[in-house]
């Protein structure tokens, strides 16, 4: 009769370590169920679990492994595992998991506990922990530091709603970006982002800065904060807004282009998404004067927003053509979307304000950057400590992978 085997190896990792294990398992003819690694600090961490054919050759196959341990100075542990619960183990796979991710400029012990106590009280279990940033130095500290720690669970909660707004809390209270999803075959085959563009790719809002340079700040940031806040309807505070701009020279919108500051990590991670053949594109309630400025600045492949009518080289104050409010950029996202051949679960959309929520609800991964509290309660993700990078962690894409390139 068969036995199965668990073996736990632990100590300092050196090159060769797997294979002098394995070359002793394969004297014996040994079949590996299973097999997995992590090395923290140079120090291994390494599971195998092992079908022996015959219970007459478990005592041979243990001692061999016994000495090699010995003769690496490691640690070497066998567990005995019934085949009704290893046969339960295999039961379990294909069934939904999840996926669980955590940001911040650092990651706290009080954190990650927090994390985890709400992931074993909803009856969810930790299967996978992968760091997604890289190494921190403690002598030469980034400027703008990112730590990132992905979590693969088992199971299903009973209340799946009630768990986010646990998270949701943990969140609130501890300063860590919290992402809870599924983990299915559309998380690794997403091929379209979608931006927004003020405040999200960018780190202001346009029609205000236009506003400061007519004069006009005061009444127009009122304004725009009202709408962002989901208080007014977003065309009637557009038109509202870019009626107070009457006037204005187009010259002076070259200027406030140039001036305004693209969002922390905003250049990583579109050179990153085009260079994995990602689509990218702005979705914005803003002007195409300056989606086309930052288009030719990233590489965006579309974009679409609001076009401000100019005539003798002065804004009429009037928008021209429909207007691309929260309604409109859902729409735009499914038209760009069925002309690449994708499905909307293959798509991504950030954005910070009201008007983005249905184009966050329509994707297949809403993500709320930086949001007003209506729209971090009603996203299905939030970027708010770190920068806009933090989108590739979440995507699944560790900073060794972009580094090397």
């Amino acid at each position: 009769m068969q036995e199965i085997i668990l073996i736990n190896i632990t100590g300092r990792d050196r090159p060769g370590l797997i294979a002098h294990f394995t070359s002793v398992l394969a004297d014996y003819g040994i079949i590996i169920l299973d097999i997995g690694e992590s090395v923290i600090h140079n120090y291994i961490s390494l599971a195998m679990l092992i079908e022996i054919p015959s219970e007459s050759l478990a005592s041979s196959v243990l001692k061999d492994l016994l000495y090699a341990a010995h003769e690496l100075g490691i640690t070497i542990d066998f567990t005995p595992i019934d085949v009704d619960e290893y046969e339960e183990w295999v039961g379990e796979q294909g069934k939904e998991r999840r996926m669980i991710t955590i940001m911040g400029r650092r990651l706290t012990a009080q954190q990650i506990s927090q994390v985890t106590a709400v992931i074993a009280e909803n009856g969810l279990n930790v299967d996978l922990t992968i760091r997604l940033s890289g190494r921190m130095s403690l002598r030469n500290p980034a400027i703008f530091p990112r730590a990132a720690v992905q979590f693969f669970v088992s199971g299903a909660p009973q209340d799946d709603k009630a768990m986010r707004r646990q998270l949701l809390d943990v969140s609130f209270k501890t300063g860590v970006d919290i992402s809870f999803h599924i983990d299915d075959i559309y998380r690794r085959n997403r091929r379209l982002v979608v931006f927004d563009m003020d405040s999200t790719l960018i780190q202001a809002e346009v029609i205000n800065e236009l506003a400061k340079v007519m004069g006009v700040g005061n009444e127009v940031t009122e304004i725009t904060e009202a709408a962002m806040r989901g208080e007014l309807d977003f065309q009637e505070s557009l038109r509202r807004r870019v009626a107070l701009l009457e006037g204005l020279s187009e010259d002076r919108l070259a200027e406030v282009a140039m001036r305004i500051p693209l969002t922390e990590g905003a250049e990583r991670l579109t050179s990153t998404l085009k260079e994995l053949g990602y689509k990218i594109g702005i979705i914005s309630g803003g002007f195409t004067y300056f989606g086309e400025y930052f288009q030719n600045m990233l590489g965006f492949d579309y974009v679409f927003a609001n076009t401000l009518e100019i005539k003798d080289g002065k804004l009429t104050g009037q928008v021209v053509g429909d207007i691309v409010d929260g309604p409109a950029k859902a729409r735009i996202l499914q038209e760009i979307a069925e002309k690449e051949g994708l499905m909307l679960q293959q798509t991504i959309a950030v954005g910070d304000g009201a008007n983005d929520l249905p184009m966050l609800s329509v994707a297949g991964l809403g993500i709320a950057f930086r949001p007003k509290p209506i729209v971090r309660r009603q996203a299905q993700g939030a970027i708010s400590s770190v920068g806009l990078d933090g989108l590739l962690y979440l995507i699944g894409i560790r900073d060794r992978e972009v580094l090397t390139k």
